[in-house]
């Protein structure tokens, strides 16, 4: 390995350890945070403390690895561009892909080892952490449980006083709202002076056993006539068993069907095993279904044998064939057997649902696998030219961008995968959509720090931009021409006018002549006055600035009339989504009275255009009433660009006639 090659790697290996250290420790104290209840104050051994934090650290690492290689090689590089040191390597003739080689190969190793790591020891995290906090519920049940507040476990609701015992299983004055699944609201009450918790280490189930309390409970009856009456149920009870299932207590996302298949604890060939048995499955649940509704269509049970002939005489209804009684029941049956179809089809599509964002999550965990090893590469063909094109180093600017990159990649990530686990694209496009969006950035980036050029080059949109909205009645004036005209400010009206007079007709340099003609234009004077010092001034020009002023003025007044219709509009369908009918209507009104004044303006404005051209001597210049109606939608552009080449097509115009 050459000096070069061990300077920078060792630079950035310092560099990518610091951060990493740093990182760590802040999703860390995160995850901490995010499990205080389960922690503090529980009377946990400080070795189980140590391996909870133990069997988190391994899912940080999808977080942690690709910012911090993302910061460091911004870092690094920047830096390195910083001190001129990419300046030194390049008057040797050292390339930047040549500066990046020892690191490439690297993060290229790296990645691979984000790949094994993802493989491997995230899935042994998962598990352990998992079986930890179970096992942390099961022994020390009353972790669930905080005093002084309510703490939902499944379908209760806890209120406890105060904890006494070992292990905090002795509870007084419990309060229990346990709720319905078929009902919304607090129905069922239970109080008791005292509870117990108990457990044991083989059981998933923790019995929560009250003594000496009341049971309350309202009856919601099917027929709403009976309540009201406000039927209920109300007892007394010295000893009373309620079941509680640990799994709930694991359930850190809130969603039940996390625990069902374990995507994040299996490793490749486990995920592949396990996506092909639920496609297996998924496939064998659709026969099932089509069988079932088959068999309800008795089709099977039907004599084909029977020859059937059209009647030629009867051309009505069938169902008219049948006495008034029977239609009544032929009609019911046939209710009752479509509404029976739709229940077990609606009921079959909420599990099929389920088992699909069950199989996306395990295909999803399959590919993330190789997606943190090419993120780690990607990342870092987006950090390193990025450093060397910003030229900082340090904690500045570099964790600025660092982090806005980061958390584009990351919310990427995370749509697409929330998308992708509900159906709603590929779940492979779901798993790689954030790394693919960092490719053209990575490949752009490197290529542009290779040519020493800027990060964006938007000289190509911002001038043609400047150049359609910038008014067109100025000259292009070098410098030295500049200083002609800023020295012609100083001239009366009649020194310029014997400025233009002086030009000859066949004077090559027509410079001064319009630079005095721009002096005297935009001092605002009239053409007339102009006619009366002696230049020679066409009729057509008076009249067509004439034109111009009224052409302004119209479509000015087409502009207001056309934003003021396009917000009444706006407020009209705001004040309807926020149910204010009145306000809507009202706006709604004032909108079409509004665009019927723009509709007769542009009319008007259209027509004065036209006259304008047609009095200067450029009829092909007329409005087309096609591209005009097209043009409609976009009027206020429309309105800058038109307004900007009238001026200066009548500017040009006086350069060519006033002499």
């Amino acid at each position: 390995m050459k000096i070069l090659d061990r300077y920078i790697l060792i630079t950035f290996l310092r560099t990518f350890f610091s951060v990493f250290i740093i990182f760590m420790f802040i999703f860390v104290l995160q995850g901490v945070w995010l499990y205080i209840s389960e922690l503090a104050g529980k009377d946990l051994d400080v070795s189980v403390t140590a391996k909870f934090i133990l069997y988190y650290m391994p899912k940080l690492i999808p977080l942690v690895v690709p910012l911090t290689i993302l910061l460091s090689s911004i870092m690094v590089f920047g830096n390195f561009a910083e001190n001129y040191e990419f300046a030194a390597m390049k008057s040797t003739g050292i390339s930047l892909q040549r500066a990046m080689r020892s690191l490439s190969v690297f993060i290229v190793a790296l990645g691979i080892a984000c790949f094994f790591f993802a493989n491997n020891v995230i899935p042994w995290g998962e598990y352990n952490f998992y079986n930890l906090r179970r096992n942390i519920a099961k022994v020390k049940p009353a972790l669930a449980i905080a005093e002084g507040q309510f703490n939902e476990i499944g379908n209760i609701n806890i209120k406890v006083d105060k904890k006494t015992g070992d292990r905090g299983q002795y509870l007084e004055n419990v309060l229990i709202h346990d709720k319905s699944s078929a009902r919304l609201g607090n129905y069922k009450v239970i109080v008791s002076e005292k509870g117990e918790l108990k457990s044991s280490e083989d059981s998933n189930v923790l019995q929560l056993e009250l003594i000496n309390g009341n049971y309350y409970e309202e009856i919601i009856d099917k027929d709403i006539r009976k309540n009201i009456n406000r039927p209920h149920a109300k007892s007394y009870f010295d000893s009373y068993t309620i079941n509680v299932d640990l799994e709930i207590l694991n359930d850190e996302d809130l969603d039940e069907k996390n625990y069902k298949g374990r995507h994040n604890m299996l490793s490749i060939d486990q995920l592949n095993y396990t996506i092909d048995s639920l496609k297996g499955q998924r496939k064998e649940d659709y026969k099932n279904l089509s069988r079932t509704l088959y068999n309800r269509t008795t089709y099977a049970a039907l004599n084909l044998n029977i020859n059937t002939e059209k009647d030629s005489s009867f051309i009505g209804n069938v169902i008219d064939l049948f006495p008034a009684n029977k239609k009544g029941q032929i009609i019911n049956l046939a209710l009752n057997s479509a509404n029976s179809t739709n229940q077990i089809i609606d009921s079959n599509k909420k599990n099929f649902e389920g088992k699909s964002i069950h199989l996306n999550k395990h295909i999803i965990a399959f590919h993330e696998k190789f997606v943190l090893a090419i993120a780690c590469i990607i990342l870092f063909f987006v950090g390193a030219p990025l450093g060397a094109l910003i030229r900082k180093g340090g904690l500045g600017l570099p964790i600025v961008i660092a982090v806005v990159l980061f958390l584009t990649y990351h919310f990427f990530g995370i749509f697409a995968r929330n998308s992708a686990e509900k159906g709603s694209f590929s779940p492979i496009i779901g798993a790689w959509l954030s790394t693919a969006v960092m490719l053209p950035l990575s490949i752009y980036l490197t290529t542009r720090a290779t040519n020493d050029k800027g990060v964006f080059q938007f000289d190509a949109i911002i001038v043609p931009l400047k150049r359609l909205f910038t008014p067109k009645n100025k000259l292009q004036l070098s410098e030295s021409e500049t200083k002609s005209y800023n020295y012609y400010k100083k001239y009366s009206v009649e020194e310029l006018v014997n400025v233009i007079k002086e030009q000859g007709e066949f004077d090559l340099d027509k410079k001064p002549k319009e630079i005095a003609l721009h002096n005297l234009l935009n001092r605002n004077i009239p053409l007339e006055n102009l006619k009366k010092e002696g230049l020679e001034v066409d009729d057509k020009l008076i009249k067509g600035k004439g034109l111009l002023k009224d052409y302004k003025d119209y479509s000015k007044t087409s502009l207001v009339s056309f934003l003021i219709g396009g917000a009444l509009l706006g407020l009209h369908f705001i004040c309807k989504n926020n149910k204010l009918p009145e306000v809507a209507d009202a706006s709604l009104s004032l909108s079409i009275i509004a665009f019927i004044f723009f509709a007769i303006y542009v009319v008007v404005d259209a027509f004065v255009y036209s006259k304008f051209y047609k009095t200067i001597g450029q009829k092909s210049k007329r409005i087309n009433p096609i591209v005009l109606i097209f043009s409609l939608p976009l009027y206020p552009l429309k309105y800058i660009i038109l307004r900007n080449k009238i001026t200066y097509d009548f500017y040009q115009s006086c350069i060519s006639n006033i002499k």
